[in-house]
This record gives C-alpha cells, structure tokens and sequence, in this order.
C-alpha cells in the first residue's frame, strides 16, 4: 500500500504531531510506503492567485478556467503539480489534522484550493443528459481511499446528534463528500480524538492503540457508502435524489448515505 499523509498542524509536538508520527513508524513497519506532506513545514502557500497558472493567465483571472488551461498545459507551479502527482501515486490518502472553528485549519483548505484543480479533481468526463461529468463516485481519484484523522478540543457530547455543536458527520460531510467523494476518493470512516486539550498520557495510550488498529486496517475498511451520482439514484440534470430511495428517519446529508 503506498499512502500519502497530509498533515496540517504547525507544532511538531503536538498531538497531531504524534499521530501522524505513529502513522509514519506503524505503516512503514507493516511494509507500506508512505510519503508526508507536511504543510506548515512547507510553508505551504495557501491562497489561490494568478501566479498559480502561469504567464497566460487571464485578466481578470479566471480560477476555474486558468486552473484548467496551466493543468492541461503542464505550467501549473511545481510545488502544486508535486502534490498531484502524490495523489496520483498513493492508494491511501490520510489527512491528519485539527477541528479548527468547525473544518479543517486555512492551510489545509489552501492546499485543497490549489491542488484539486480544474480538469484534474473536477471538470471531467461527460457533460449529457444521461451524465453531469465523472463526480460522486468517479473522476480522476477513483480507486484511491481517504481517512480524515481529526482531532478535538470539545468532548464528544458537544458532538452528538442532540449535541449543541451539531453531529460530528454532518460537519466532517463538506469535507468527506464535497471534497473526497466528489472526484471519486472513497471515503473510511473517520478517526475522530475527542478532549484533545485534557488527554493525559494514559489518555494517549489508549489513543494511539486505536491508532495502529485503524492504520493496520485500511485496506479491510468499508467505505462510507455514499450514493454515487450516475448511477440511478438522482435525477439528472437536475440531481435530485429520486422519489421513494429516501431511508426511514434519513433527512438533510443523510439522505445521501445509501445505509
């Protein structure tokens, strides 16, 4: 298994730290390689600009289309064209992270911004009345797997369906879905560290035990199994879930989890 690492957190000490370091040592020694990007160690330019896509970007710039054209071109900047040519390479993609304000840290979603550009995570395939393009379930990322790694201050109460922060799937769904799904990533269920700003070190004992069995276990792992789009269950072009699919008590993101 070769597996990618996105690691968002600018204390190497930390908890993600720790976990992305297990992540490391545990997968190594069970054979597999693994790369690491590390965004803060990168200092990872996060904001989308004309300086992305080369000397032929328009004025005023156009993000969709110039990502497009420099991608198909080959003159996106190299630091973004080495992350995708790392997601082309890796079987597993796991992105380790803190829950900063209810999503993931600015540097993080700037490195989504820039590397899932169109023509590569999104603007593919057919555009008919029997297709709306290779999304939810197919595109260019398809047979790859994702695992968020997400740490939390708040206790898991503050995460439940009653919880007053709202339930912990419906705020990780942007990312899982909108984000992963979307160009055909299938997504595991996520590794979610409630209390992350009182664990003590019996507390990580038992976290990074967790730890290795999820790791040792990616590839046995049954995806989230989100509905895919061309596949019958929405109305297309206006992709609507169709009437009758819908599972007793399911409403809002659920509707789009087949089980």
């Amino acid at each position: 298994m070769k597996t990618l690492i996105v690691y968002a957190h600018p204390e190497p000490k930390s908890l993600n730290g720790s976990l992305k370091d297990l992540a490391v040592s545990t997968l190594e020694r069970a054979g597999h390689q693994v790369r690491v990007s590390d965004l803060y160690a990168m200092n990872w330019k996060a904001v989308v600009d004309a300086a992305d896509y080369g000397p032929d970007a328009s004025n005023p710039l156009r993000v969709a289309r110039d990502s497009g054209r420099a991608f198909d071109a080959g003159t996106l900047t190299p630091d973004v064209r080495a992350e995708q040519d790392k997601l082309l390479w890796a079987d597993t993609i796991i992105f380790q992270f803190p829950l900063w304000w209810y999503t993931m840290p600015a540097i993080l979603k700037g490195w989504v911004d820039r590397v899932f550009t169109y023509h590569f995570a999104y603007g593919v395939g057919e555009h008919s009345a029997d297709k709306y393009g290779e999304r939810f379930g197919e595109g260019t990322l398809t047979g790859r797997r994702a695992l968020l790694s997400v740490t939390i201050g708040g206790p898991q109460s503050h995460y439940s369906a009653r919880g007053i922060n709202g339930p912990i799937d419906d705020l990780l769904f942007p990312i899982q879905h909108g984000i992963l799904y979307y160009p055909g990533i299938e997504v595991l269920p996520p590794f979610v560290r409630y209390g992350a700003d009182r664990m003590t070190d019996a507390d990580y004992a038992d976290v990074a035990k967790a730890w290795k069995e999820r790791l040792l276990t990616l590839q046995s792992t049954e995806p989230i199994p989100f509905r895919r789009q061309n596949f019958g269950d929405y109305e297309i072009p206006a992709l609507q879930l169709k009437e009758g699919l819908e599972l007793v008590g399911r409403t809002g993101f659920g509707l789009h989890v087949r089980r």
